[in-house]
């Protein structure tokens, strides 16, 4: 069936990264029949819904059930940082007050290091999209992803697509985009099951230390999940270096050696 009516589309700022280069910053026509509701065209531009904040339609705020109209000019946003937006319609209930994430399978890196840092971040390398997916939507999770592909599935309310591909580059991505900065709490999770550490009594786990260790190392801390022990070791120095400033001295850290291993 043909056509019967076209709107106009314009995204803005980072939505710019999913679009075609001939129709990056630049008023975009979609034709369509019908009134359908105004996500699937913003998918159909490649944007996927996670990454929206704003929609104004002929200059007004509108939701995600808004149906298209013949002649509607659609402004496209995405999250804003600083600006407060509780006068327009917000697509989503709520932000998230205390961000959790989940990562698909391709950032694995990255979820050791956002943990390293004291963020609650799930992964394993064997998720499938579906479990991820709903996981993010049982426990409240955002969705962190190098695959735009998994952001369209309907019944993620949030998630974020990753653009950058060095480690340290996504880590300053993922700060930035959900403002992480106050939220820093270094050393406070396992590297490799994202559980919580908690200080132990070096007695209490003597014999699972190796020998220069038990001499050289006094403070302790263990995963609360898997039981792996962590200390104060050669490696956090490089650490420590890479992020400095986010992992300035605090009373609360646990410092720890991220090769640890259980014994």
């Amino acid at each position: 069936m043909k056509p019967d009516y076209t709107a106009e589309f314009c995204f803005y700022e980072g939505l710019n990264d999913f679009l075609p280069p001939t129709q990056r910053q630049r008023t975009n026509h979609y034709r369509f029949s019908g009134h359908p509701g105004i996500k699937d065209p913003i998918e159909v531009f490649g944007v996927p819904h996670t990454e929206v904040e704003l929609i104004l339609v002929n200059g007004q705020s509108v939701g995600f059930d808004y149906q298209l109209q013949a002649g509607d000019c659609v402004a496209v946003y995405p999250a804003f940082e600083s600006l407060g937006i509780s006068p327009l319609v917000k697509l989503r209930e709520k932000p998230l007050s205390n961000p959790r994430f989940i990562m698909d399978v391709n950032l694995g890196k990255l979820a050791k290091h956002m943990r390293l840092l004291g963020f609650d971040s799930l992964y394993r390398n064997d998720y499938k999209d579906a479990e991820v997916a709903n996981i993010s939507v049982n426990e409240q999770r955002i969705v962190l992803t190098r695959d735009r592909r998994l952001l369209y599935a309907k019944h993620i309310i949030y998630g974020y697509w990753v653009r950058a591909v060095q480690v340290k580059n996504q880590v300053d991505e993922v700060l930035r985009r959900f403002d992480l900065y106050n939220a820093v709490q270094p050393f406070a999770r396992c590297l490799v099951c994202n559980g919580v550490l908690a200080a132990v009594a070096k007695a209490d786990i003597l014999d699972r230390l190796e020998p220069k260790t038990r001499r050289y190392y006094k403070e302790f801390y263990q995963c609360t999940a898997c039981q792996r022990i962590y200390w104060d070791g050669s490696h956090m120095e490089n650490m420590r270096q890479r992020y400095a400033g986010l992992l300035a001295p605090r009373r609360d850290a646990v410092t720890l050696n991220d090769e640890s291993r259980q014994r």
